[in-house]
């Protein structure tokens, strides 16, 4: 009887190790290996399977580790990041599970065998890649997406339809509870990856030139659509700042040429407007695009185009003058570059990179944008992060476009302030295709693309560029508040931003360009979006309606205290007032939206404010 009562816990101890589950922290998320698969589960209930490897073993008992992570954040949604996680190694892998998601690399040198099993009929909001990550993520429950033919090099299968997807994907797989794909922490010698799909399995593929000694991490976040949008994961798992001093990083708003001057930045009476444009609405930084170098020779010798008798150092001279920090725009030189436009080649080599930028801090440049880079390769990861080295050590800000998407870059260098990789408002310069679009596209950034890291939009349009915006007034100055950006780029024209009633020119003139809190009130992706945005003691409540048809928007603020509070409105085109008691709700026009600032008695200040 006694061997039998023995044999009995044997076997109970040996079921319970085979059957173990690895588990969060908080006990909200866990895995378990199932059928050759990882299950990943939320609240007991199971959310996705993926393929990795070793997954087909039983999971050992092992005692986690705790990771603790508590760092501060010059720039994004939240200052103080805070999270724990258990540690694993399974196999090859290392496996974080943390309490708003899970974060997994292969340590050894080894072929990647991960892959994410989503089955049709499961809601999911996923981008076609292309190298600049210039797309939608419309809503669909199917694999069989046709490949959009404006993507450039297509990827697709006989069918048509597509198969290679960029990060981050969001998936529904129940009713209020997501999961959003994406990576972190790519370092040098390692190429970004994105997913390949098989009808339903969708495989993790490292780009060209991939170092797999070991992997950037691979970042599930899981949750409620608040957990994800409101997660620091990516930079959670990213290594930690490497710079010793950051005094001199410093987000803010920028007044910015481009999108109604396509060729404005080798005029200098045209730079010359929105520099008095951002002196007028007290911006820190105005933005002089490509082309500059057309003012006069190589922008250094001093040789004046005929006509105006101004350099690019005249520019720059002048804008300082009135307290406005100049910002300069590079061709990275590795991507488009017959027919692209100037200056190009002067930050491919080393040698010429550090000429260059510390030309740009002798002359008194604040930073760089740079653009046109050729996807996610080992070359293109490696030459970013050279460039961010190489700008730190000339105190020069960082703005990638026309690049991929951050992947935590942003925690280990800070004076990347922000990145395209994002289908925003510079494409009503473009194509007429946005106009109908653009709606339901901005109330889908907040639960995608913004969610992993600042995101360069250029928002906030009042007057039209090329094609025209059938969005409201409100819609567009809650763009500035919903989408996060150390550098948040004004694309509109002066006259249209000076045009406006005194409150807005004051709001700009206010705006933080970086959070210390954020958090989602309410919304579904493509069809509303409301998040509130802290900057010490002030909150700002934004909101828009993503349909064609109006519609009433749901903000409990009851987590905001008491202040003096002020709704930007649709109107005819604005409606402003002061509410004693903060809104239950908000009704938006069709494509509408709203602000709405609280402050506290204890005064009121910004990042953004420059004097």
């Amino acid at each position: 009887m006694k061997k039998f009562f023995l044999w009995l816990v044997v076997a109970s101890l040996t079921l319970t190790a085979s059957a173990q589950k690895l588990v969060s922290p908080n006990g909200k998320l866990s895995v378990t290996a199932k059928n050759g698969q990882f299950a990943i589960s939320y609240q007991g209930q199971q959310v996705l399977q993926m393929k990795a490897a070793e997954a087909a073993a039983p999971l050992k008992r092992q005692k986690p580790k705790k990771v603790k992570t508590d760092y501060r954040m010059l720039a994004g949604k939240r200052s103080h990041c805070v999270n724990e996680a258990n540690e694993y190694r399974v196999g090859p892998m290392t496996l974080r599970l943390y309490n708003d998601g899970l974060a997994f690399r292969y340590e050894t040198p080894v072929k990647e065998q991960a892959a994410y099993i989503i089955p049709e009929g499961m809601k999911r909001w996923m981008q076609q890649w292309c190298d600049s990550y210039e797309g939608f993520y419309p809503l669909s429950t199917t694999c069989k997406q046709k490949a959009v033919p404006s993507y450039g090099r297509q990827y697709k299968d006989a069918e048509g339809n597509c198969v290679r997807w960029g990060y981050p994907a969001l998936l529904e797989p129940r009713d209020g509870v997501f999961a959003l794909l994406t990576e972190a922490n790519i370092e040098h010698g390692q190429s970004a990856s994105s997913l390949y799909n098989d009808g339903e399995v969708y495989r993790v593929v490292p780009d060209e030139g991939a170092n797999l000694s070991h992997t950037p991490w691979r970042v599930v976040i899981v949750g409620t659509l608040a957990d994800v949008v409101q997660s620091t994961l990516v930079t959670d798992v990213s290594e930690p700042c490497r710079l010793e001093d950051t005094s001199w990083i410093q987000p803010g708003v920028v007044s910015w040429i481009y999108w109604a001057y396509n060729h404005g930045s080798n005029d200098y009476n045209i730079i010359k407007k929105y520099v008095d444009m951002a002196d007028t609405l007290k911006l820190p930084y105005m933005l002089i695009d490509a082309e500059w170098d057309g003012m006069g020779g190589n922008g250094r010798a001093g040789e004046a185009r005929e006509g105006d008798g101004k350099t690019i150092e005249d520019a720059v001279a002048y804008a300082q003058s009135k307290g406005v920090k100049p910002l300069i725009w590079y061709n990275s030189s590795v991507g488009w570059v017959d027919g692209a436009p100037t200056p190009k080649f002067r930050l491919n080599k080393p040698e010429d990179r550090e000429r260059e930028f510390a030309w740009c801090e002798k002359i008194g440049v604040a930073g760089v944008k740079i653009d046109f880079f050729s996807g996610d390769n080992q070359r293109n990861m490696d030459y970013c992060i050279d460039l961010l080295e190489s700008a730190a050590r000339h105190h020069l800000l960082v703005n990638f476009h026309g690049a991929t998407i951050p992947r935590g870059w942003q925690r280990t260098y800070p004076n990347l302030m922000s990145t395209e990789g994002v289908y925003g408002a510079e494409w009503y310069n473009n194509v007429p295709t946005f106009t109908a679009k653009a709606a339901c596209h901005n109330a889908t950034l907040p639960f995608t693309r913004n969610v992993i890291g600042p995101m360069d939009y250029t928002p906030c349009t009042f007057s039209d560029s090329q094609h025209p915006h059938i969005t409201t007034n409100a819609h567009e100055l809650a763009l500035t508040v919903l989408y996060e950006s150390a550098l948040q780029h004004l694309a509109d024209r002066p006259e249209s931003y000076l045009a406006q009633p005194r409150e807005v020119q004051q709001f700009l003139s206010d705006l933080p360009a970086a959070w210390d809190e954020t958090r989602l009130v309410s919304g579904y992706p493509g069809e509303s979006a409301v998040l509130a945005r802290r900057y010490g003691t002030t909150w700002y409540v934004a909101g828009i309606n993503g349909t064609d048809a109006a519609k009433t928007l749901d903000t409990p603020l009851d987590f905001i205290p008491r202040g003096e509070a002020m709704l930007f409105a649709d109107g005819e085109p604005w409606a402003f007032s002061r509410p004693a008691v903060l809104p239950q709700t908000v009704t938006c026009k069709p494509r509408g939206g709203f602000v709405l600032v609280v402050r506290q008695p204890s005064g009121f200040s910004t990042t953004a404010k420059r004097r």
